[in-house]
């Protein structure tokens, strides 16, 4: 969508060495968002628009027997209500594989409103669609099911030992090893052996799920706060049997997902059954409780970390082990030990990942899937052994921190720990930490400091693009990307600025859409190099279309030159010559009043190209070296010793990113992967029922995120070093920031305390 409004006139002349990428820019879409005027997905306004509510299955597993929805029919408003008896057909959701991205995008299996079958609790059984959403929750309320209940597999301790090793694939490997790190633990001088576990989290955005679905005939209108809007586009072309073409996804403005809306929930697909079946433009906002019974959160973890040493600190072995759970309707594993292949140059090393299917709604990816909770178990431990050792816990991590990867001996693309270590000591003001736990008090309160590296790989997917130059040296950028709050119009139009050589006012961004040229989804901390590397790319196209446009043209001062012999500046082309040529002079001798330059193909055969390019880059990248942003997280606690209340104090984080696009928006990524990182270490946990599957605190009046009470001033700073492997130098920054941090105060904790939690949030009564 559109996020300036054109210029009318020529922008003013600009210096070449005053470049955009880098500054804290304010965002362009600020005044949209701060005056009100961003429409989210349930604002759209259509005549005669419905309102939808849910009826959830109340049974783990089974198959319903009866199904009573005359008294939820007679509710005045009541348009339709919706079962397995009466809902129009739906097409299978695709098996997913790496091979056909989208279909990555199916959050379950489940063909919803086609089946009697139940498979967690909390399934959508009914749909109500009323004229009033008051009456659509009244009628919901009345719907009475009757289910022939089956066994289910709920209880996640009970399955963790029947857990199976996970199958490698393109994406994932579920083991990889280097000598034999058991037999090196047995003989290591010193060593620990410990059990760490996490519970199941939820994302919790402030824009919770919700859908406006409009069919016009055969085509398809959703507004849909989505992370992957192509893909939900091919998801429900195939789902409801239309052209792709005939799918329209708009989603200018996301209130968050950290993962929670990469995929397709039930609500999303029973909408748009539910706009179908009465005809009539249908919304369904999910309340905080359903999103919690339909959409997938973090699965539960228990972890192995297993560290050998020699007495100086060097590792001989590092285990590293994990059981997840996925749905058995859906979801994926988590990368728990990606961490552990990197980050530690032991002599034997050993990462499995082992899997449990359970009757539950499936998994999802939360901010740094894998990574944040792994990181919590590696750095927990490897404090513990600092502590074993008697040695300061950032001096063992850098006498083993490696020159190339541990396991393969493949270079890194860009890796500067050691920096980052040596600054936040040096502003956290490390040095006047005491070593022993409980040894530095502040009157009534005890006092700890913790450390902790941060990592996340670093994806790089393909992208399509177009730009357009106008005469008047304004540039229109068209990509289908996705905004959820990290300023990625902003961005794009810093990158495009510079690399045009026009003021960053003379950039519109257009994104949100799935008629734009096609994006890949928020996630993975990947979209903004990704789309930088078309953008860069087009614009490199278009500056040699217009030299070749000024090359055909008689008169022209810039016949005979070469694109490198070009620079960007004032909003036109001005060759090291100096000939003063502009774009508007090229256009307008050629009698044009704009020129494009387009990236990539949406047609079938180039959208099959496009994911073969990246399955193909991705493969060569993996071959050659391991790309990840890295950082170090440093906290301070102070604990009551008489309740056990656990304050976060200070927090200094140094990140390893790369190139900085936006200052101002990578400190407020930071900030916020930490503060949901506080969230996980001391308070946010939901809680199922071991008997039933129910989750027992879907509600924030129950589910404890952080609030800004609970947060210090969080002091982030980056190096600022650009990789040379990726466009721009640019790393993701937008999960690296909440690895290591339940970790840092886990470990401040035990400086404070002298007691280790190994199990997560630590809360109260495990410090009493």
């Amino acid at each position: 969508m559109t996020q300036t409004e054109p210029l009318t006139r020529r922008p003013p002349l600009r210096d070449p060495a005053d470049r955009y990428v880098g500054k804290p820019v304010d965002r362009v879409d600020g005044p949209a968002k701060t005056t009100g005027a961003a429409l989210y997905s349930a604002e759209y306004p259509y005549p005669d628009i419905t309102h939808a509510a849910l009826v959830h299955a109340t049974v783990t597993r089974g198959r319903i027997t009866g199904i009573e929805t005359d008294q939820a029919a007679a509710v005045p408003g009541v348009i339709a209500v919706l079962t397995h008896l009466n809902a129009p057909a739906l097409k299978p959701a695709p098996k997913q594989s790496p091979m056909n991205l989208s279909s990555l995008v199916s959050g379950t299996s489940v063909d919803y409103l086609n089946t009697d079958e139940v498979h967690w609790n909390g399934q959508p059984v009914a749909v109500v669609v009323a004229e009033t959403l008051a009456a659509a929750r009244q009628a919901a309320a009345l719907v009475e099911v009757a289910y022939e209940e089956f066994p289910a597999t709920v209880d996640f301790a009970a399955e963790e030992p029947k857990a199976t090793p996970q199958k490698s694939d393109l994406l994932q490997s579920g083991e990889g090893k280097k000598g034999d790190a058991e037999a090196a633990l047995a003989a290591a001088p010193v060593s620990l052996d410990l059990r760490y576990t996490t519970p199941p989290h939820h994302h919790n955005a402030i824009e919770p799920h919700a859908t406006t679905a409009v069919w016009d005939g055969d085509r398809l209108t959703v507004h849909e706060g989505s992370q992957s809007i192509a893909w939900a586009r091919e998801h429900l072309a195939l789902r409801f049997g239309v052209p792709a073409a005939n799918v329209r996804v708009i989603a200018p403005y996301v209130g968050g997902g950290f993962g929670g809306k990469s995929s397709l929930w039930p609500g999303t697909i029973v909408t748009v059954m539910a706009a179908r079946a009465t005809g009539r433009p249908v919304r369904m906002m999910l309340t905080r409780e359903g999103v919690y019974r339909t959409v997938g959160g973090r699965t539960p973890s228990a972890q192995r970390v297993a560290l050998g040493a020699r007495p100086d600190g060097k590792l001989t072995s590092l285990i590293h082990t994990s059981v997840t759970m996925t749905g058995r309707v859906g979801g994926g594993p988590e990368q728990v030990t990606s961490q552990s292949r990197h980050l530690y140059d032991a002599e034997n090393i050993l990462v499995r990942q082992s899997l449990v299917q359970m009757d539950m709604v499936s998994n999802a990816t939360m901010r740094a899937p894998g990574e944040a909770i792994g990181t919590f178990a590696l750095e927990a431990a490897v404090d513990e052994l600092a502590y074993g050792l008697g040695m300061d816990p950032i001096e063992l991590r850098m006498r083993n921190e490696p020159d190339r990867n541990p396991i393969d001996g493949k270079r890194f693309a860009h890796r500067m720990l050691r920096e980052a270590y040596a600054l936040g000591a040096e502003k956290f003001g490390w040095s006047g930490r005491t070593p022993e736990p409980g040894s530095m008090r502040d009157g009534r309160w005890l006092v700890g400091m913790g450390v902790a590296s941060a990592y996340h790989p670093a994806w790089l997917f393909w992208a399509n693009i177009k730009v357009r130059l106008f005469a008047d040296g304004t540039v229109l950028v068209r990509c289908g990307f996705q905004e959820m709050g990290m300023g990625g119009a902003t961005a794009h139009a810093q990158i495009a600025a510079d690399a045009l050589g026009v003021p960053l006012g003379a950039v519109r961004v257009e994104y949100g859409d799935s008629e734009l040229p096609t994006a890949p989804p928020a996630g993975g901390s990947g979209q903004t190099a990704s789309v930088a590397a078309s953008l860069l790319a087009a614009a490199d196209k278009l500056k040699r279309s217009l030299l070749a446009l000024a090359k055909r043209s008689p008169g022209s001062p810039l016949r005979g030159l070469r694109p490198r012999d070009l620079q960007a500046r004032d909003g036109g082309l001005h060759p090291v010559a100096g000939t003063g040529e502009s774009y508007a002079a090229i256009l307008t001798r050629a009698g044009r009043d704009h020129a494009d330059a387009a990236i990539g193909s949406e047609s079938r055969a180039g959208q099959v190209a496009g994911q073969l390019k990246f399955m193909a880059q991705f493969l060569r990248d993996r071959r050659r070296f391991v790309r990840a942003a890295a950082g170090a997280q440093f906290c301070e606690v102070r604990v009551d010793p008489d309740t056990g209340e656990v304050r976060v104090t200070r927090w200094v984080g140094v990140f390893d990113v790369g190139r900085v696009i936006n200052a101002k928006m990578v400190a407020s990524q930071l900030r916020g992967g930490i503060v949901m990182g506080i969230g996980m270490a001391l308070s946010e946990a939901t809680l199922v029922d071991p008997r039933t599957g129910r989750i027992m605190n879907p509600s924030l009046s129950e589910y404890h995120v952080p609030v800004h009470a609970d947060i210090p001033a969080i002091d982030v700073h980056w190096l600022d070093d650009p990789d040379p492997t990726m466009p721009l130098g640019l790393v993701g920054v937008g999960e690296v920031g909440i690895t290591g941090v339940a970790a840092a105060v886990a470990n401040a904790v035990h400086h404070a305390t002298g007691r280790r939690v190994r199990d997560l949030p630590i809360t109260l009564d495990k410090l009493l």
